[in-house]
């Protein structure tokens, strides 16, 4: 067989096999902008030819978001942290085994908004053992480790702040949640939190200003991207703006 011949039968034979997707997820405190710079990014892996799909936590599955309600809505709270925990884990187990899981068998890329590392803050923030999130998480996700997380970092003042205006908009339905109403100090706690968790894991999270437009920030995570999955991702380029896409916070 010549050389040539050889190469066009490996690749159809590569062709053929299953392809396994990425798994990104997003994290940052309150009004970070996490759900505008997901959107983006899923338009540029569009344009990139890459099928992605968009999903949140908690939520993503129809269980999922029914404990989403309930945690968001404070009526867990009373409960205490580690019942918080508890919830979230519950919660996780259903989307990834619900969505997460099928999607990346099927070789889409999974964009999340929060996963485990949030409940590591959050509640390893409210004093829950990192031992007994340990095993929450191992439970939870099953081995579905992100490949990458995007850490998205604001100053609380500059976070709260877009939280309050978008709470504020005129036609606005959406209230402080139960998490965003909490004090300054826990927001500053939180925040360090995710900055630790990411300097204890470099070659897992990229960390981003958030503090600067969301095309500057847009920008820096879709090299991050790049950087990070240069096989897959090639030299694709940007997709265009998108002025009701891009708003600032979330």
């Amino acid at each position: 067989m010549r050389d040539e011949e050889r190469v066009g039968a490996t690749r159809e034979a590569l062709s053929e096999l299953p392809r396994q997707g990425r798994f990104i997820t997003f994290e940052g405190g309150e009004g970070a902008g996490k759900s505008t710079q997901i959107s983006r990014l899923k338009d540029r892996l569009n344009a990139a030819g890459i099928s992605a799909i968009v999903t949140r936590e908690p939520g993503g599955s129809p269980t999922a978001e029914t404990i989403r309600e309930l945690l968001l809505s404070g009526k867990v709270k009373p409960l205490g942290a580690e019942m918080e925990a508890v919830m979230f884990a519950a919660a996780r187990a259903d989307h990834v085994d619900e969505k997460i899981r099928p999607a990346l068998a099927s070789g889409d890329w999974v964009l999340c908004d929060r996963f485990a590392d949030s409940t590591r803050v959050y509640q390893g923030e409210a004093g829950v053992d990192p031992a007994f999130l340990d095993r929450l998480e191992a439970v939870a996700v099953g081995g579905y480790r992100p490949d990458m997380t995007v850490l998205i970092d604001v100053s609380p003042d500059v976070g709260l702040s877009r939280v309050a205006a978008r709470s504020g908009a005129s036609g606005s339905s959406s209230d402080p949640d139960r998490f965003e109403t909490d004090t300054k100090e826990v927001h500053m706690r939180r925040r360090q939190l995710f900055l630790d968790l990411a300097a204890s894991e470099p070659s897992r999270f990229a960390v981003i200003d958030g503090g600067t437009s969301a095309d500057a920030v847009a920008n820096e995570i879709w090299q991050a991207v790049r950087a990070r999955f240069p096989v897959d991702l090639g030299h694709a380029g940007p997709a265009a703006p998108d002025a009701r896409r891009d708003r600032i916070g979330g």
